[in-house]
Parts: C-alpha cells; structure tokens; sequence
C-alpha cells in the first residue's frame, strides 16, 4: 500500500492513517521461511511543522524451534515504530530516519525491518529445556535416556581401562 505524500502536503488533513495485512510467507530468514502467519501493520503518518513521521506497530507470529529439543514454537512478535521521514539523501545516518526515494511511501518498508530486528538468534520452549540426547536423539524433556552414564570418549577408553583393571584387582 503506498501513500501519497503530495497529497499530505497538498491538503489541510494532517494525518493519514493506515492499516494493512502483507504476506511475509517467502521472506527467508536463518535460513527457514518463519513468517507463514498473516502480518499487520497500522499507524498513520503526520506532518507535523513540515516535517513528516511515521507512527505505528506491526506484529506477527513468528514460527520457529526450540534451539534444544527442536520443538515447534509459534512467537507473537510486535515491533512500535516511530520514524522520521526525509527526502535527503545525505541524512541515512540517522536510526530514526527513513530516506524517501520519491512521493510516495510504502509503510511495509519502513516496518518491515523494524519487525525483523526482533528476532532473537535462538528460542526456547521453556527456560529448563533439557534438550535432546546428542547419542540417541531422545528428548531428555519427556525420556530419561542414560547414554551419558555409558558413553566414554574415546580419548580416555586408556584412562578408563586402567580403572577397570585396578577394580579387578581390588576385588
């Protein structure tokens, strides 16, 4: 949905107003497509003393897994935006500035972006998650495996047949 900001400009309306659904189901982020769930935006854009900003908030539900028993888990993300928008080129260094590139503005891309940056690098199902067996696979949440109390690593079978041969000796 782009908006026209001549028209912003041109009439005594100071404010316009806008709500939208995009579809976000092939944006690609890690590597999987989280964003299967519809994303909404809203805010308006006001002129205020010939300056134009942005106000809104998007949200979404972001699908992902649990980073250690891989469990699906659907995250509600929202992100509030406040941004000033600015036809100069020059000003990009500014974190609460949006460069126009012509008259009209989309709001997805300005918030968009602002939705992403929430995204933690890692999720968890619960803040206890035993995760999985890195042996058998098993989920230590739900199956108490004991691959742990038999597996030896092979740089120390020398050390454990040692202790092996002194327990037969004692014995």
């Amino acid at each position: 949905m782009k908006i026209d900001l001549k028209k912003l400009f041109a009439s005594q309306q100071a404010v316009v107003p806008f709500s939208e659904t995009i579809d976000l189901r092939e944006e690609k982020l890690y590597g999987a497509k989280p964003f299967q769930s519809p994303v909404h935006l809203e805010g308006e854009i006001s002129r205020e003393s010939g300056v134009l900003r942005l106000k809104g908030t998007i949200k979404t539900i972001y699908s992902t897994a649990c980073a250690r028993c891989l469990k699906p888990l659907e995250i509600l993300l929202t992100a509030e935006v406040d941004t000033v928008l600015s036809d100069d080129p020059d000003a990009e260094e500014e974190d609460d500035l949006f460069v126009l590139t012509g008259d009209s503005v989309d709001p997805a891309d300005v918030m968009v972006p602002a939705l992403i940056l929430q995204v933690q690098m890692t999720y968890l199902c619960r803040e206890d998650c035993k995760g999985i067996c890195p042996h058998c696979g098993a989920d230590r949440n739900e199956v108490d495996c004991d691959c742990e109390k038999k597996q030896i690593d092979p740089r120390f079978a020398a050390l454990r047949a040692l202790l092996d041969s002194n327990e037969d000796e004692r014995n």
